[in-house]
């Protein structure tokens, strides 16, 4: 089976390939844009470069370069006093990519994204707790609010539909929703503070 490539992940060299549908070049590299397996096509013409690319398969939803107002599914890495530190998992999400899409582990080859305290919810922003709302591990759904820097996309999760979709206790057991700022864990019944998100119909 062929490797699994993410997006941002490196596959090839402008110097001796072509970049094809899928891809983007940054620098010398070429770089996965979207989710799949690498095909390398040979050139028509003699001596010409072969051209990589990535096709898009009906079973791999899409994974675009998140833009100003997509829907993103991300792993929180990191939470911090005022702001925490998530990967980028897919873009414009469904409910049925939730759990396929949590199995790609490197967040190093994810793009990374920043939540700050005040674009978690709409009210009370200065009486946030981060630990009240998101826990290392978790996967949340977000909408992507500034293209932030080189580094990082600024996302957000004001609004009833984004937070929590995917949890884990501190047992280590899943979790289900319990109300819009709790998840309980399904074997123990044990309540654990979260920002949740509002199931999808």
């Amino acid at each position: 089976m062929a490797e699994l490539v993410v997006p941002g992940q490196a596959i090839g060299d402008v110097s001796t390939h072509l970049a094809g549908s899928g891809t983007h070049v940054h620098g010398q590299a070429i770089c996965a844009s979207i989710v799949g397996s690498v095909v390398t096509l040979p050139s028509a013409a003699r001596g010409g470069k072969p051209t990589i690319s990535i096709p898009r398969h009906s079973h791999l939803p899409s994974t675009a370069l998140p833009t100003v107002g997509s829907t993103v599914l991300c792993r929180v890495i990191r939470v911090q006093q005022r702001q925490l530190i998530a990967s980028i998992l897919i873009t414009d999400p469904t409910p049925a990519t939730y759990v396929p899409f949590t199995t790609i582990t490197n967040d190093e080859l994810q793009f990374q994204a920043v939540l700050r305290r005040e674009d978690i919810r709409g009210y009370d922003k200065d009486k946030i707790d981060m630990n009240d709302m998101f826990r290392t591990g978790d996967i949340i759904k977000a909408a992507v609010i500034s293209l932030g820097d080189e580094r990082s996309y600024y996302i957000s999760t004001v609004g009833n539909e984004y937070g929590v979709v995917i949890a884990q206790s501190e047992a280590g057991n899943a979790m289900v929703p319990a109300s819009w700022n709790s998840m309980m864990d399904a074997v123990s019944g044990q309540v654990e503070s979260r920002k949740v998100a509002k199931p999808s119909s």
